[in-house]
């Protein structure tokens, strides 16, 4: 597993230069639009939201002793949550409605690779892409909440909430790689057989999530490379293992 991740982080390596290479820029100007408006739309409501969220979590502590020292954690556990939640919330957003985008420069850096293979892809349209993305990031969204939320709870314990910091990161890495590999799954697999090969690659997965999570902690630079560099690093790794189990017969 550990291994895979080194993989998947190295992918990034070369990112810049192939899509510099392929001319692939002017294909991210849409999603990059995207990936601004949402960013300050959730940034505006979590702005809103964090206070409001303390004072709920506040109000469990029925007693007086100790109530200022409870009412401090939980304006930070306010604030922590709405930023958790809002980046999980933005990265999904993204990536679904960046799908027809992200999905021709995948095969774009396919045709680069491999040769061509068209006829080997599934036919869809624009349209059953986005409904593809927006498919599998709701279902990821789901999952990834499901999981956050009792992880969130960890952090009212002294020395767990260290660990439970690295596991949500790890969650959030996960989900975001898997949505980075899924613009070239859906192409040759079908929904079920493409979340079947994520999870057996999840090494990868994570590994691309990785570097994804750490580009949106550089402030704005952040969200504008974010997808160009994590779709391009992810669209070479998820080839290079279809063609290594053989489930393509590419053709130059």
């Amino acid at each position: 597993m550990i291994k895979n991740i080194v993989l998947g982080i190295k992918e990034y390596a070369g990112a810049f230069a192939l899509i510099s290479k392929l001319k692939l820029w002017k294909y991210f100007v849409v999603p990059i639009l995207i990936s601004i408006v949402t960013a300050v739309l959730i940034g505006v409501e979590a702005y809103v939201l964090s206070d409001n969220i303390g004072g709920v979590i506040s109000k469990l502590w029925i007693w007086e002793f100790g109530k200022e020292a409870f009412i401090a954690i939980s304006n930070f556990v306010g604030g922590l949550v709405v930023v958790i939640i809002g980046l999980i919330l933005y990265k999904h957003i993204i990536m679904a409605l960046s799908a027809p985008f992200m999905s021709f420069v995948s095969e774009k850096i396919e045709a680069h690779f491999y040769g061509n293979v068209k006829h080997l892809h599934r036919k869809t349209t624009n349209t059953e892409q986005l409904v593809r993305g927006v498919r599998i990031n709701v279902r990821n969204l789901s999952k990834e909440l499901l999981i956050t939320l009792p992880i969130l709870v960890l952090k009212f314990i002294p020395v767990v909430n260290i660990f439970s910091t690295f596991l949500l990161f790890m969650v959030q890495s996960y989900y975001a790689g898997f949505g980075n590999m899924d613009y070239t799954l859906e192409r040759h697999l079908d929904y079920k057989k493409s979340v079947d090969f994520v999870g057996n690659h999840k090494g990868f997965a994570i590994g691309n999530g990785v570097v994804f999570m750490l580009c949106l902690l550089i402030p704005v630079i952040g969200i504008i490379i974010v997808l160009p560099l994590s779709v391009t690093a992810a669209s070479t790794k998820t080839l290079a293992l279809l063609h290594k189990k053989q489930e393509l017969v590419y053709e130059k």
